[in-house]
């Protein structure tokens, strides 16, 4: 078992959560429902499919959380540039999170690499 909690990558993902609970605090309340959820969700996901796989038996399983983790970067990177053309984002705050995302998304894949080449 590895503890997640001393990973680079997971501690990204708390950051991004973070990040997208206080950006979508500002959002129209209509969208509690809708983008809102789903950007948030995506975020949580980050991290917390990073802690899971960190607690499973093999490498192959940990690779596939981290697949995940990596997957729910792309669809909230997706959810950033939909709020950004709706204006609920500014640009500010949209190129703060989109570059902590590609941090996030080159890191994972990098340990998924090392992960795959130890095997």
């Amino acid at each position: 078992m590895r503890d997640y909690r001393k990973l680079q990558i997971w501690n990204i993902g708390r950051e991004v959560a973070k990040e997208v609970y206080i950006i979508t605090k500002g959002f129209p309340k209509d969208e509690l429902y809708g983008i809102t959820s789903q950007m948030r969700r995506a975020a949580v996901s980050i991290p917390s499919n990073i802690a899971e796989g960190c607690g499973r038996d093999s490498v192959k399983e940990f690779v596939q959380f981290l697949r995940i983790s990596l997957g729910s970067v792309r669809e909230l990177e997706t959810q950033f540039y939909i709020s950004s053309d709706i204006e609920y984002v500014d640009e500010m705050k949209f190129d703060l999170v989109m570059k902590k995302l590609d941090e996030a998304s080159k890191k994972i894949w990098a340990y998924i690499k090392y992960l795959e080449e130890r095997k």
